[in-house]
C-alpha cells in the first residue's frame, strides 16, 4: 500500500450528518465506496427537512418511510457501485408522476388520483440511484413567479421576506436550504431560471427534445421542458446527464475561445434591469473578455409577434392542463380561471399557430450563426415579495411577472437551451445571476460556460440561515428566519 492509501485508510469515515451540505456527486462517491449508507444520508437530509422547511415551505409531502426503504434498496443493489446518483436525496416538482403519490400541478382543485407509475424523468433519477425524499411546492398549475397557495407561501432561503420564485420554486427552496442538493424542475416561461435566480443556484432549460417532457396536456404547446436546480455545475452535469438518458461526463471543452453577444434590451418595453443586475452583467462581462472570450453587443430579433406567440401558448396552457387534470374550473382561484377562461377563447380563435415558433426558431437559429452564445440578464431586480398572490386578481399577478422576467420566455418558444449561473450578490446580500443562451444543441458547452465562470468566481452554494455546512457557532447573516 502506498503512502497516499494508508492516508485513506486512516482517513475516519464521515458521518452521515456531514453529508447535508456536500454536493450530490460527493455524496454518491461517499456511498457508492461504503464509506457512509444511503438510509444515512437519507435520514440525515429529512432531519435537516424537519428543522428548515416550516421557515421555508418548500415540500407539500415528505416521503419519509418510502425514502428509507428507497435508500435501503439502493444499499443492497449490486449495481450500487456503478449509480452516478447513488443515494443521493432529491425532491420532485408536484407537476411529473412519482409512483405511489399524488400529483396536484400545485392545484387544491385538482382530483386526487395515485401515480402508478413514475414519469420518465423520476424513473430516470431513480435508476440513477437517486432517492426521493419528497414532493415541491408549485403555484397552481404552474402558471405563476411566485410560489403560493392557499394556506402555504414558499419563501427564499436567501430572505424568507421574499419569494423563491415559480414556478418551480419549491425544488429551488428545498435546494437552497440544504434540504437536498438536487432538485427536479421544469421550464415553461423560465420556471427553473427564475427560481434558480432568484435563489442562488445553477440550473439549465434544456432545447427542446433533449429530456422527456410530457408535462401536463401538451407541455404547454411543446414550451417546457423538465431539467434540474443544482448549487454546483458538475451536480447539474450529472443531473442533465441522467435525465437525458445520457452517461454523465465532464462538459467537452470548446477548445477555443468563444464569440458571445451582449444584450441587455429588456424584450418588454419599458422594463429594465436595475443597477445591481446591471453590474453583475457587466462584471461577467469583464471575467469572460479575461478569460480570452469575445463579448460583442447585438440584440436578438425577439419581436412583438414572438411575444405573443408565447404569451397565447402561456394562456392556452392553463385551459389544457385544467381539461387534462380533471379540474371544475370553477374551483380554481380566480387569477387561475381568468388564465383559463382566456386561454379558451384563445384556443378557440386558433391563435396558437405552430408556425409561429417554427419561424421565431430559424430566425434565432440564423442569429447564432456567428456567434456561440448569447449573454443578457435573467430578472429585472430582486425576487417578488413572499406573499398570498393567489388572492389577487390576473392582471396584478401577470403584470407582476412581466415586470420581473422578461427574458426567458422566448427562449421557451424557441426551443433552444439555456443555462442560469449565479454572478454576484446585491447589496443587501440577495443573489444576482445571468443567462447564457446557445443554439440547437448547445447544452454542454453553456455547462462548459457555467464551469468556466464557478472556477473563475465561485459562488456561495447556501443562503447564510440555513447553510448547512457553516460551524455551528456561526452567526446568522444575509437573511431573515422568523
Amino acid at each position: 500500500m502506498d503512502a497516499s492509501g494508508a492516508l485513506d485508510s486512516a482517513r475516519p469515515a464521515p458521518s452521515a450528518a456531514a453529508t447535508v451540505g456536500l454536493p450530490a456527486t460527493e455524496i454518491a462517491r461517499l456511498v457508492r465506496s461504503g464509506e457512509v449508507t444511503a438510509v444515512d444520508v437519507v435520514r440525515a437530509h429529512l432531519d435537516h427537512i424537519d428543522a428548515v422547511d416550516a421557515r421555508v415551505g418548500a415540500f407539500r409531502l415528505v416521503r419519509r418511510e418510502a425514502a428509507l426503504a428507497e435508500a435501503h434498496a439502493i444499499d443492497t443493489a449490486l449495481t450500487r457501485f456503478a449509480l452516478p446518483l447513488a443515494g443521493v436525496p432529491v425532491a420532485v416538482k408536484d407537476n411529473v408522476a412519482v409512483a405511489g403519490e399524488v400529483c396536484t400541478d400545485g392545484s387544491p382543485a385538482c382530483p386526487e388520483r395515485t401515480a402508478e407509475r413514475d414519469h420518465p424523468v423520476v424513473a430516470r433519477l431513480r435508476k440513477a440511484g437517486a432517492v426521493v425524499v419528497g414532493i415541491t411546492r408549485a403555484p397552481e398549475l404552474c402558471l405563476y413567479a411566485a410560489t403560493d397557495g392557499p394556506g402555504a407561501v414558499s419563501r427564499n432561503p436567501w430572505d424568507t421576506a421574499r419569494s423563491p420564485a415559480g414556478s418551480s420554486g419549491g425544488s429551488a427552496a428545498a435546494v437552497a436550504s440544504g434540504s437536498v442538493p438536487l432538485a427536479h424542475g421544469n421550464d415553461g416561461m423560465g420556471s427553473l431560471r427564475l427560481p434558480a435566480a432568484a435563489c442562488g443556484l445553477v440550473t439549465l432549460k434544456p432545447g427542446t427534445g433533449v429530456v422527456p417532457a410530457e408535462i401536463g396536456a401538451d407541455s404547454w404547446s411543446g414550451m417546457a421542458v423538465n431539467g434540474a436546480l443544482a448549487t454546483t455545475v458538475s451536480d447539474l452535469a450529472v443531473a442533465h446527464a441522467v435525465l437525458a438518458g445520457e452517461e454523465p461526463s465532464e462538459p467537452e471543452a470548446p477548445g477555443r475561445p468563444l464569440r458571445i453577444v451582449l444584450s441587455t434590451r429588456s424584450p418588454v418595453p419599458g422594463v429594465r434591469a436595475d443597477a445591481a443586475t446591471r453590474a453583475a452583467v457587466e462584471a461577467v462581462v469583464e471575467r469572460l473578455r479575461a478569460a480570452g472570450h469575445t463579448v460583442v453587443r447585438r440584440e436578438p430579433p425577439i419581436t412583438l409577434g414572438a411575444a405573443a406567440g408565447a404569451l397565447t401558448r402561456w394562456m392556452v396552457g392553463a385551459e389544457d392542463d385544467a381539461e387534462h387534470l380533471g379540474i371544475d374550473r370553477r374551483a380554481l382561484q380566480p387569477r387561475s380561471r381568468t388564465h383559463a377562461r382566456i386561454g379558451r377563447l384563445v384556443r378557440r380563435a386558433g391563435l396558437v399557430r405552430p408556425r409561429t415558433a417554427e419561424r421565431f426558431r430559424e430566425r434565432m437559429v440564423g442569429f447564432f450563426g456567428d456567434v456561440d452564445v448569447l449573454l443578457s440578464p435573467v430578472t429585472t431586480g430582486p425576487p417578488l415579495p413572499a406573499r398570498p398572490w393567489h388572492e389577487r386578481g390576473f392582471l396584478a399577478n401577470i403584470t407582476a411577472n412581466a415586470r420581473w422576467a422578461p427574458w426567458t420566455a422566448a427562449w421557451n418558444l424557441a426551443g433552444l437551451p439555456a443555462a442560469v449561473v449565479p454572478a454576484g450578490s446585491r447589496p443587501d446580500g440577495l443573489p444576482v445571476a445571468v443567462q447564457f443562451v446557445g443554439p440547437p444543441g448547445a447544452e454542454s458547452r453553456l455547462l462548459w460556460l457555467a464551469g468556466e465562470l464557478e472556477r473563475l468566481q465561485p459562488w456561495r452554494r447556501y443562503a447564510p440561515v440555513f447553510d448547512p455546512t457553516a460551524p455551528p457557532s456561526a452567526p446568522p447573516a444575509g437573511a431573515s428566519a422568523e
